[in-house]
């Protein structure tokens, strides 16, 4: 089985009480101590994550064929970007049945990666042929090539800000301009203080970016002002133990305009899920 970009280690919460230390009695007179008050329980830390969880909302076809490196849904239509080299592609499919409406296909010497819709267009980031290719959203017919340094992993939209952000595998974010992908800025991602890395599909929603980290059954919810992740989403289990023997890492996440929904796949998944993060 091919893993490129994601995995499924397990995140217990675990609470921890603190109790007040046993009286000691001494002896002469016997002679009590007083006991000494209760310890204070220590303070939530405010930059701690919140621990969410996915609630299944909806079980829908995935192709089982996709090794799905992007995923976000616009005007009705989920556009999904694969992977590999010599199979790479961009699709618009019906979110519902899966049936696919349009394809192209990359050259066999690019490796495609995370996209994004921006307008009339959709941006298609590839993993280390170091180009971004500009298609036409109607057709998706590439319209032209920016060259940009390093990976290309993730990719969204952030509207309110009117930026692209792009991952690159490391703790990074870059945001860049949606017209001519030229870098405008960037942030380091932390939890809990310690640089996040392997940041693989993005999806700017709910004014956040919300991340797959590769190699694991995790999405993050970070800030993109500060960079710091606010949530952690526990996405395992989501495949039965056969489904999961037969298909790669969890990536692909599409919020559903107009709800707090998602819709959630991965790597040769047979299956996608409408979700919702609860506590």
């Amino acid at each position: 089985m091919i893993v490129q970009h994601g995995g499924v280690p397990r995140t217990t919460l675990v609470s921890v009480f603190v109790t007040s230390a046993a009286l000691a009695a001494f002896a002469a007179g016997c002679a009590t101590a007083e006991p000494e008050p209760n310890a204070a329980a220590p303070a939530a830390d405010p930059a701690a994550p919140q621990r969410l969880r996915a609630e299944v909302k909806e079980v829908l076809p995935h192709d089982p064929e996709a090794f799905t490196q992007g995923l976000e849904i616009a005007d009705g239509t989920l556009y999904e970007g694969t992977g590999l080299n010599g199979k790479s592609s961009l699709r618009a499919t019906d979110p519902a049945t899966g049936a696919v409406r349009q394809r192209t296909e990359l050259p066999a010497d690019l490796f495609g990666e995370g996209i994004t819709v921006v307008g009339p267009t959709i941006w298609q980031l590839t993993w280390q042929n170091g180009v971004a290719i500009k298609r036409d959203r109607a057709s998706l017919a590439e319209q032209r090539r920016v060259e940009y340094p390093g990976e290309g992993w993730g990719l969204c939209l952030d509207q309110a800000a009117n930026r692209l952000v792009m991952s690159d595998g490391s703790d990074r974010l870059t945001f860049r301009d949606p017209e001519t992908f030229e870098p405008t800025g960037e942030v380091r991602v932390t939890s809990n203080g310690a640089p996040v890395e392997e940041i693989n599909e993005l999806e700017c929603a709910q004014g956040a970016v919300f991340a797959n980290i590769w190699k694991t059954d995790k999405v993050v919810r970070i800030d993109p002002g500060s960079g710091r992740v606010t949530a952690e989403v526990d996405l395992s289990g989501l495949l039965t133990q056969e489904e999961g023997a037969k298909a790669d890492v969890l990536n692909g996440i599409a919020a559903i305009p107009g709800t707090d929904e998602f819709l959630v796949t991965g790597k040769y998944w047979p299956k996608m899920f409408r979700v919702s993060f609860v506590p």
